[in-house]
């Protein structure tokens, strides 16, 4: 039972490639787009909701919240949208290796960091 949901899951992961090119394209709705830019930047993001070293809660978010937030996304693109990305795409495409999609992330660490060292080394 336990490997059937982990398929599922990792079948359901790969949905991320056509909700990542529905993000950039002009017919997807607005909802739609804010939920795949969720979507997209949780997945791509090295900050987990419930972070990964909880024994057993660490996994929920892959398990539960990653198939949720696509599962919904999905939802919101209009179906025939969605089939003619899927047409295009090859199921073994990865998302495009363009380091500046890390900015956003890095932008974040950056300033968590300053906000921290800031807060502690006060005069």
């Amino acid at each position: 039972m336990f490997n059937k949901l982990k398929e599922k899951v990792k079948k359901l992961k790969r949905e991320i490639v056509p909700v990542y090119y529905a993000l950039h394209d002009k017919r997807t709705p607005l909802i739609a787009k804010l939920l795949a830019a969720l979507t997209v930047t949780y997945v791509l993001s090295p900050i987990d909701l419930i972070p990964d070293f909880i024994p057993v809660l660490g996994l929920l978010d892959d398990l539960i919240l990653v198939p949720v937030l696509i599962r919904i996304t999905l939802k919101l693109i209009p179906p025939d949208l969605i089939n003619e990305i899927r047409a295009k795409i090859d199921a073994k495409q990865e998302l495009p290796g363009k380091w500046y999609y890390a900015l956003p992330v890095i932008a974040l660490y950056a300033y968590l960091l300053f906000v921290v060292v800031r807060y502690f080394f006060r005069h």
